[in-house]
């Protein structure tokens, strides 16, 4: 009887310290994970670079689109520093900005919406090029009759 006390308590014991350091673990690096692109130099996968092709930290921005049929985010880099330079919705389909990012961030962010539907995008530096991280798509409620 005393011997499965004794592995009992063991084992409750190896559990707590195995949710704490779990725990720890999450709120230390969670920020990163839940709501922020990647920092750095990360590549996609699969995606050999040439390294000729990378810009310097140093150079000059580099500025692209990320477009679909809500519109355009402009996004320029400089570095690994992500700055949203303008939105451009797509009017005559009915889509308008509901919120955007200036930066200077990790990464920024754009949301469009046309009433029935929502797409927030998440775009970082990745080698010092607009990279689209995330593009979550949202249908709204709205009014059933």
């Amino acid at each position: 009887m005393r011997r499965r006390i004794l592995l009992l308590g063991l084992w409750a014991a190896t559990t707590a310290v195995a949710v704490l350091v779990g725990v720890l673990a999450v709120s230390t690096v969670g920020a990163t994970i839940r709501d922020r692109g990647p920092v750095g130099d990360e590549v996609l996968r699969n995606a050999p670079a040439d390294p000729s092709s990378v810009p310097s930290p140093d150079g000059p921005a580099v500025s692209d689109a990320i477009t679909g049929e809500w519109g355009a985010f402009d996004v320029e880099c400089r570095g690994t520093w992500a700055y949203g330079t303008g939105v451009r919705p797509d009017r005559a389909a009915g889509w308008r900005v509901v919120s955007w990012e200036k930066g200077p961030d990790d990464d920024v962010d754009a949301v469009f919406s046309d009433g029935r539907n929502s797409v927030d995008l998440e775009v970082f530096c990745n080698q010092g090029r607009p990279t689209l991280a995330e593009l979550e798509r949202n249908t709204l409620g709205g009014d059933d009759d």
